[in-house]
């Protein structure tokens, strides 16, 4: 099959080779699919840059998000069949190796979900650990119909879905962007009120918006970046839910503060939750797919071959959707 790797970590124009690889068989409990497009997030960036951690593994195809068609099931897979389209998501992740800048993948069943016919496979590759860490964000605690949500980075690719997702959820949002492009996104996927927090006071804003209360939920994009401006407007017993910090790494919790509201810290990174909670995840944004339609923001199309120049896309930060490799071309 044809594949991109990296054997070492920098920049990508440096260390991805496109070439030739073995095509690999499905397992027991895995499937293996022919894939059509492959989903480029920023974690994938900071692997293969190795800003994360040291490599991993002697060989790294890179890339965890993906759609295409099941074309081989291995021993005990009963969920799927060959001809099935689907997303996946965690690729590369979890101990293994080859994720999904490749012509196929083989990976176990679970990380596997049926792909609405309605939806390209581009869009599919746009689901992934964006919609997963989105809805995992906003209802590992139960529901939120009736509850004031704010997302910060709204018009991110977590964010993005974490909006769309919440007002299916029932209830109000309140998101933070940094443009006029982006507040646009943001209140096309549903958001009640858009804040720009470059030129707008956010606190003043989501406590005018709340009537004084403060939010009762909250998806955070930047926990340490953002920790001074988000205590201030939290409400009694409400939620912090923390999937990034990428603002400050090692930030100082004020636990006083947090405790004196009560508030709840949820810190969450996909590839360790419970599978029960992400079964559930992959079963909730089947019924949100078909429930009516959906924003899947593409924001640009690379082929195969060109799996570094998409991966340069991403590291330029002002990509609006996300960055997708076209495995069959």
């Amino acid at each position: 099959m044809k594949a991109v790797w990296y054997e070492r970590t920098g920049p990508a124009a440096e260390v991805l080779t496109f070439g030739e690889m073995l095509t690999p068989e499905a397992r027991p409990g895995e499937v293996r699919l022919r894939l059509e497009a492959s989903g480029v997030n920023p974690a994938d960036i900071y692997r293969r840059a190795g800003s994360f951690r040291a490599l991993e593994f002697p060989r790294v195809i890179p890339n965890s998000d993906g759609a295409g068609i099941v074309d081989q099931v291995g021993s005990g897979v009963a969920r799927l069949k060959p001809g099935q389209r689907v997303w996946l998501f965690n690729g590369q992740r979890n101990g293994r190796a080859f994720g999904t800048a490749a012509e196929y993948i083989a990976l176990a069943e679970h990380l596997v979900t049926p792909l609405p016919d309605h939806l390209s496979f581009a869009q599919g590759a746009t689901l992934g650990i964006p919609a997963m860490t989105a809805w995992c964000s906003l209802f590992a605690d139960g529901a939120i119909a009736g509850k004031t949500v704010l997302v910060t980075g709204g018009a991110g690719a977590v964010g993005h879905y974490a909006v769309q997702l919440a007002k299916w959820g029932g209830a109000r949002v309140i998101t933070t962007v940094s443009s006029a492009a982006k507040a646009e996104q943001a209140r096309l996927a549903g958001a009640d009120l858009v804040i720009n927090y470059k030129a707008e006071d956010v606190v003043a804003k989501a406590l005018d918006f709340t009537g004084g209360r403060g939010v009762d939920y909250l998806v955070d994009v930047d926990f340490g970046g953002n920790i001074a401006t988000t205590l201030k407007l939290m409400a009694m017993n409400s939620t912090i839910a923390v999937y990034a910090t990428n603002g400050n790494r090692t930030p100082v919790v004020p636990m006083r503060e947090l405790m004196e509201k009560c508030n709840n810290l949820r810190t969450l990174v996909l590839f360790a939750l419970p599978q029960p909670l992400l079964a559930a995840a992959q079963a909730d944004i089947t019924k949100w797919l078909e429930a009516g339609a959906r924003i899947h923001k593409i924001a640009a199309q690379f082929p195969l071959a060109e799996t570094a120049q998409a991966h340069l896309a991403v590291e330029k930060g002002d990509k609006l959707g996300t960055v997708i490799v076209d495995c069959a071309r």
